[in-house]
């Protein structure tokens, strides 16, 4: 956290504020953020009296434009963009600030202090850690079914891990993988090797969808989400598989299961996303699965008659 969604929400925020504001100084309290230069007088010296022109993304990394340098800034779990007035109160962990001729400051916040900054000469950016190695965008053009079923070929990982992996599809977390492959009836322990051409193009029209419904919702506020304007987004009370342990599933009712893939904690539904071959659910377990939601239905039916 956050995601592709929640950056892209945050990138469109901070379009709409920054663009045209011009650097009159900055000022780092916290100098580990900065990753190029690693000098916070360099950093700052290679930003005072530059304009920001646009803000745009490449996965879950920000990439601000400024005329004659590139800013790409990654949030990691708890950063956070705000626009102030030079004289308001600056809160506890805002690590950077970048203050503006107009009597505005943009400030980033970071509590756990985990966020990077890299500043690079326009075009650089691209062939240089973080951005060099990233996988396929899965909101562009260019994420066509082709594209991610070669990606997915002869890759004996699971599937969970895999597209956690931004090598592979760029911006996904735990949410919306979970999220996309419950959607598409895949079970997170599938190789991807084992995937048919037609779970191809559910898992990717999945990718897709997901994704773009929790951009129009503004992203999810799980945790400590906000955008550059301070607000939550909306998207996790549409969530049908994430953090939704021992309720019903969406499409047939089987209360949804917790378990760990890849070190990750996964919500699946035991019978919508059934397991691989030799894997995942134990003939015992599948059977209580088929109780439960045996159970559920009754329920449900219960409900109706009162």
């Amino acid at each position: 956290m956050p995601e592709l969604p929640e950056v892209e929400t945050v990138r469109r925020t901070l379009n709409q504020l920054i663009a045209g504001k011009t650097i009159e100084c900055v000022t780092v309290t916290l100098p580990r953020i900065l990753q190029k230069p690693d000098d916070p007088q360099a950093f700052a010296a290679m930003l005072e009296g530059r304009t920001f022109q646009s803000v745009e993304r490449r996965g879950k990394f920000l990439r601000l434009v400024l005329d004659g340098v590139v800013l790409i800034s990654h949030l990691r779990m708890e950063g956070r963009y705000g626009l102030y007035g030079k004289d308001e109160p600056v809160e506890l962990h805002t690590h950077v600030r970048f203050s503006f001729t107009d009597g505005t400051e943009l400030r980033y916040k970071d509590v756990r202090q985990f966020g990077t900054m890299h500043l690079f000469a326009p075009g650089d950016e691209w062939i240089a850690a973080p951005l060099n190695k990233l996988g396929l965008e899965p909101l562009d053009e260019s994420f066509t079914l082709d594209e991610f079923t070669r990606v997915l070929a002869r890759r004996t990982t699971k599937i969970k891990p895999l597209l956690l992996n931004q090598e592979v599809v760029v911006g996904l977390g735990n949410i919306y993988v979970d999220e996309a492959l419950h959607a598409a009836g895949i079970h997170p322990e599938t190789p991807a090797s084992e995937l048919k051409r037609k779970e191809h193009q559910k898992l990717h029209d999945a990718i897709v969808a997901t994704l773009a419904a929790a951009v129009e919702a503004g992203g999810s506020s799980i945790k400590s989400y906000v955008n550059g304007q301070g607000e939550m987004g909306l998207f996790q009370h549409s969530l049908r598989a994430y953090g939704r342990t021992g309720e019903p599933c969406s499409e047939c009712g089987t209360p949804i299961e917790k378990s760990v893939v890849g070190g990750r904690g996964t919500h699946v539904c035991p019978s919508c996303q059934k397991p691989p071959r030799g894997g995942g659910l134990t003939a015992v377990s599948v059977g209580a699965a088929k109780k439960r939601r045996s159970n559920a239905v009754k329920r449900r039916l219960d409900g109706v008659e009162q």
